[in-house]
């Protein structure tokens, strides 16, 4: 007897379900219906300040999504000295006072005309333009030492473009230029102890012919 009461109920409600789309089958989408207008939406977004860089042979982006090999080109070389530097963040400052993904000085940041760190700290095109500005301006510097050591062992070494512009990056142009003339005799090592040699080794092999030497590059 339950069981036909049940029967007997669901009934109805099919064929009014059917009734109602039959309807309606042919009427347009009211697509106001479906508006989100005035909701408070909560989402996370990947943007490229989100971006964290993890260190692998070759280096490579992670998202959490895919990891595309970054391998030995030019972004490659300046994403895995970003990680060395500060892994990626663009907002971190260290207990030195050196600021951003590339952890750039204040001084330094004078030379490629940048005043501001405040303006700087929270403007991530800004940190990518000022790397490639003080790279140039690096490069430049050390142009001689660049057409004459490339290739050449130096304090156990193998030199490289990219090698010398991470090193400059650590220390100083100048730093780098006693540490070749040298040849390997006077050395660097930042707060943190370290050194020319390191970044050399670490940062070896990398395509940096993008970089155009300028002498008065600005970010």
């Amino acid at each position: 007897m339950y069981k036909n009461i049940i029967s007997y109920s669901v009934i109805p409600v099919v064929m009014f379900t059917a009734f109602y789309f039959a309807l309606n089958v042919n009427k347009p989408l009211d697509m106001d219906l479906y508006s989100i207008k005035g909701l408070d939406l909560n989402y996370t977004v990947y943007n490229e300040a989100a971006i964290i860089v993890t260190s692998t042979k070759d280096f490579e982006y992670e998202t959490g999504y895919s990891t595309p090999n970054l391998g030995k080109s030019f972004v490659g070389f300046k994403e895995a000295l970003a990680f060395k530097e500060s892994r990626g963040n663009y907002f971190t400052v260290n207990t030195h006072g050196y600021l951003g993904k590339y952890q750039f000085g204040k001084n330094t940041l004078k030379l490629i005309g940048i005043y501001n760190t405040n303006k700087f700290l929270s403007d991530p095109k800004l940190q990518e333009k000022a790397f490639i500005a003080n790279t140039a301006r690096n490069k430049w510097i050390l142009r001689r030492d660049i057409k004459r050591f490339v290739g050449k062992i130096v304090g156990g070494v193998l030199i490289t473009e990219s090698g010398i512009l991470a090193a400059a990056h650590l220390a100083g142009p100048g730093s780098v230029k006693k540490f070749l003339r040298s040849y390997g005799a006077i050395g660097f090592a930042d707060a943190y102890g370290t050194t020319i040699k390191s970044y050399m080794k670490r940062f070896s092999g990398y395509d940096t012919s993008f970089i155009v030497p300028n002498r008065k590059a600005k970010a």
